[in-house]
């Protein structure tokens, strides 16, 4: 039984990092057959777990791409929503909206000192390795984060779940202030855009990292190492 438990986990840990899969993909990465990881994911389907859509191949029958539901997300840590949602709901009562405004900006310099700290005491000089290390931190405040290096020398800062989506729903000032916060860690050299986001219904949110145009044309861009 506990077996089983620990193996939906899995399959929805992988759903949630890497999305739509098949189940022949599930049971590859999970080292079982195929049929378990069937069995599996019909049990989470009739939690309303996990739906599948068909997709067509150019050879053979089309095949199931297996992708979680909104009702998966209470299977992921969302820092007391409920609670932080209230408290700004009653900020925004009592003080306004530039109550909020300060309230976030607060905030942000506050992650701001701490991941220049941390930075600064992983002993990292180039952009690439601070952005490793960014990571590092928002997977530890329960982001899921990764990063991705891209063909063209850029990284995908890639967060696969946002433990305070329901607070960002009631206040969207903290996904901004989110944006920024890598914009200030990273310096005015280092461009960072957000290419996903999960409020706009991508499946994950994604900052494209890169130097400036000004820095590339220096010969900054280059693969990690």
């Amino acid at each position: 039984m506990e077996d089983g438990k620990k193996i939906k986990d899995q399959i929805l840990h992988l759903l949630k990092v890497r999305g739509a899969q098949t189940a022949t993909a599930l049971a590859e990465h999970l080292q079982i057959s195929p049929m378990a990881v069937r069995q599996h994911l019909q049990v989470l389907k009739a939690k309303q777990w996990v739906t599948y859509h068909e997709e067509r191949r150019p050879l053979g029958r089309p095949v199931k791409l297996w992708q979680l539901t909104l009702g998966a997300a209470q299977q992921f840590p969302d820092s007391h929503a409920e609670l932080i949602v209230d408290l700004l709901r009653s900020v925004a009562s009592v003080f306004g909206s530039e109550g909020i405004d300060r309230l976030v900006a607060e905030r942000s310099q506050r992650q701001i000192q701490t991941y220049r700290a941390r930075v600064a005491r992983a002993g990292e000089a180039n952009w690439q390795q601070q952005v490793v290390t960014i990571a590092g931190l928002r997977t530890q405040e329960g982001y899921m984060a990764e990063v991705l290096e891209q063909p063209d020398g850029s990284l995908l800062l890639v967060e696969n779940h946002c433990p305070i989506g329901t607070a960002a729903q009631a206040c969207q000032g903290l996904c901004r202030a989110e944006l920024e916060v890598f914009r200030s860690v990273l310096g005015p050299e280092i461009s960072v855009e957000r290419t996903e986001h999960i409020l706009q219904g991508n499946r994950r949110c994604a900052y494209r990292v890169q130097p400036t145009a000004e820095q590339a044309s220096m010969g900054i861009l280059k693969p990690m190492p």
